[in-house]
């Protein structure tokens, strides 16, 4: 009951970032999942169908509260979805000794692209009201979708800050867009999955743990992305994700590091995490200073 609990609350905080964000609900999930010994295919289906719920509310709710282009829901989802399911089959194919150091590389390298991606850019929108095209948009959803399955997570990691690095939607329609167009990569995902590994090592408490937790802050973070700084946060979740996925690549057994070298590397770590969030809300704060001193201008970055 305990464990449940722990799932359902970290399903609440997955999602509060995820919606908040656009990223980080599968790859934080999928990386408690491998801490506690987790089965990586496993993982990855039990947190791709917790998703179907998950992405289902949230694209609900971010559609509510008009954070959604349709356009790019179609055009990203639907390549996503054949990712995905290609993804899925790659990994279940895959013996755990291997699974387990690759998805920890997959998701170590997420958590860094986060992480400096936020930190050190923040969010750009330079050119706002220019139309996404297909021949962008289809390509990324088919590489998004199998690092997603492939991963545990990595959709909006890899969607996200693409489609926000291009300028031309502004970052809440983004973040709906792109969580919304989930809810197809979350279906197709955990067909992958229940098709190679039928339902072997799936809790279903597991799923549904974490589909609560999901579904009762996807709401909350619909609204918050309106208001949350989003740079700090990224540095939040980059951090976490770097250093539990670290810990995971020195234990396994491509590196086995001893006692003394892990430590030395979580002191590292640790240091450039905290300068990290330290600088993010010196940059923050900054921007927010700016922008009050020039009301009237339209902001290069937005970091709020």
């Amino acid at each position: 009951m305990r464990k449940l609990l722990l799932l359902a609350l970290v399903g609440l905080g997955a999602q509060l970032v995820d919606g908040s964000l656009g990223m980080a609900y599968g790859v934080t999930s999928t990386t408690l999942l491998l801490a506690i010994g987790t089965n990586p295919a496993a993982a990855s289906a039990t947190v791709h169908l917790a998703e179907i719920g998950t992405t289902l509310v949230s694209g609900t709710s971010h559609w509510k509260f008009g954070n959604v282009d349709w356009g790019v829901v179609l055009k990203i989802g639907i390549p996503g979805a054949v990712g995905a399911f290609a993804g899925a089959t790659f990994l279940s194919n895959l013996s755990t000794e291997t699974a387990e150091p690759v998805m920890s590389i997959v998701l170590l390298t997420l958590g860094i692209y986060v992480l400096t991606r936020f930190t050190l850019w923040g969010l750009k929108t330079t050119h706002l009201g220019k139309p996404l095209r297909k021949r962008f948009l289809s390509p990324l959803g088919l590489v998004a979708g199998f690092v997603d399955a492939t991963g545990g997570g990595g959709w909006g990691p890899v969607g996200t800050p693409a489609i926000l690095s291009s300028g031309r939607l502004e970052p809440r329609k983004v973040i709906g867009s792109v969580d919304t167009a989930e809810f197809l990569v979350s279906i197709a995902a955990s067909i992958g999955f229940l098709t190679a590994l039928g339902s072997k090592g799936i809790d279903f408490g597991w799923v549904a743990a974490l589909l609560i937790g999901g579904a009762i802050a996807a709401p909350i973070a619909a609204w918050l992305v309106r208001i949350i700084p989003p740079r700090i946060l990224g540095s939040l979740v980059g951090g976490v994700i770097i250093v539990t996925n670290s810990r995971t690549l020195l234990k396994s057994d491509w590196i086995d590091a001893s006692d003394g070298t892990r430590y030395a590397v979580y002191v590292v770590l640790y240091a450039v995490w905290a300068a990290a969030i330290a600088y993010s809300v010196r940059e923050w704060r900054k921007a927010e200073r700016i922008e009050q001193t020039t009301p009237e201008s339209v902001p290069a970055s937005v970091n709020a």
